[in-house]
């Protein structure tokens, strides 16, 4: 009986991994795709596509997957949640529980929808919809400093084609010198937040800086 029910979690699991890699292939690169075996809650994460999260094979259960091990009634879907990653990109989240035969959960299917590419197309859509006016500065709905500066990135990768993270140095170059003359590195910690939006040092945004003398 053990055996039987060992296999048949094992066909579960292998069904999710094929799902997995048909949803991570057809939305990549921007969302993750995890695969978790909650009878072995200690080492449950058993399959990733598209990394998004820094998490690897072999990882513990995350606490949505011991609550539904706890109760079986917990809720299966759990849709369009808010979630972040340790550098502040913002993610759009969906957790699946799945039930095996009698009703346990034995299994869940993960998704994480990394939103910074979607910000750039709605850098797009600004760009686009701007209006220019004579009498007066136009209105921002910018509600922070640091705001302000990752719409600009958004916006200026946006017209590159490209994600903020996966800018070319002479881009990176380029955004540094657009943010000089739009008065956005006088902000307090500029640096550091430029750094950490496009996931590189602070020393090389001072060093982009000094080259385009700045």
């Amino acid at each position: 009986m053990a055996e039987e029910q060992g296999e048949d979690r094992q066909l579960i699991i292998d069904q999710l991994i094929a799902l997995a890699s048909g949803i991570g292939k057809t939305f990549a690169p921007f969302c993750e795709v995890v695969v978790h075996d909650l009878s072995r809650s200690d080492h449950a994460v058993v399959h990733i596509e598209n990394n998004l999260t820094g998490r690897a094979v072999g990882d513990p259960a995350t606490e949505l997957g011991l609550a539904r091990l706890a109760d079986p009634h917990y809720k299966q879907v759990i849709a369009n949640y808010q979630n972040q990653l340790k550098d502040g990109r913002q993610l759009k989240s969906t957790s699946v529980g799945i039930r095996d035969g009698s009703g346990r959960y034995v299994a869940a299917l993960c998704l994480n929808i990394d939103l910074t590419q979607f910000h750039s197309v709605l850098g797009i859509l600004e760009q686009f919809s701007r209006i220019e006016t004579e009498n007066g500065p136009l209105e921002t709905l910018e509600t922070t400093n640091n705001d302000r500066i990752k719409k600009h990135i958004n916006a200026f990768a946006a017209r590159h084609a490209s994600a903020p993270r996966s800018l070319k140095t002479e881009e990176r170059q380029t955004l540094v010198r657009e943010l000089k003359l739009a008065g956005l590195l006088d902000i307090r910690h500029a640096s550091s937040t430029i750094a950490k939006y496009l996931n590189v040092s602070r020393a090389t945004i001072y060093n982009d800086m000094k080259l385009s003398n700045i």
